[in-house]
């Protein structure tokens, strides 16, 4: 199952999807569309892939673990860097894929920072969200100084109407917001 937050993974990842005997879920966020972005070297090079099961730390932070997918690590990286004007450090962790899961980089960022918060516009029951909080949990229980955290659709339709699908979805300001009050605590 993969969800690509970059053009780059969107392309490394449908190459590993191509290339692998099983079935494989891609989803694409339409919003992401919009964007441009910068691609890394080798990027057009037809062997350029992205392994399944290999997350990536976009951004390296010592106070909280976030893990985000999609649309929602974009706003999480926008958050992180208006934290870091306030002395927050904010790990930013992309999953990238969620069959298979990288929990050894995740499990490895919480043990560090001892706080997690997992972003997805996914309906917060039976979700991304609370089967990263498990995997935490039941791996690294030992190494949260506070409850883990998520954020998500909290269990409505997503709007049509872009202010309507703000007030719904989280966002930069809401995901700085749960930031804080995390490491305040």
């Amino acid at each position: 199952m993969a969800l690509p937050a970059t053009a780059a993974d969107a392309t490394g990842l449908m190459k590993s999807a191509i290339r692998d005997d099983n079935p494989v879920l891609f989803f694409e966020h339409k919003a992401l569309y919009r964007n441009r972005w910068p691609v890394p070297p080798g990027f057009k090079d037809p062997d350029y892939v992205v392994p399944f099961g290999q997350a990536a730390v976009r951004r390296a932070g010592t106070d909280i673990t976030v893990v985000a997918t999609l649309c929602a690590l974009h706003h999480a990286l926008a958050a992180a860097e208006a934290l870091a004007a306030e002395g927050v450090s904010v790990e930013v962790i992309d999953p990238r894929t969620l069959v298979p899961l990288d929990g050894e980089t995740i499990i490895a960022s919480v043990r560090k920072t001892g706080r997690l918060l997992v972003v997805d516009e996914a309906y917060l029951t039976c979700s991304i969200q609370s089967e990263v909080i498990a995997l935490v949990t039941e791996r690294a229980f030992g190494a949260l100084r506070t409850a883990p955290r998520r954020l998500g659709n909290p269990g409505v339709p997503v709007p049509f109407p872009p202010p309507l699908e703000d007030a719904v979805l989280p966002g930069t300001a809401d995901i700085a917001a749960a930031i804080r009050e995390m490491v305040s605590s």
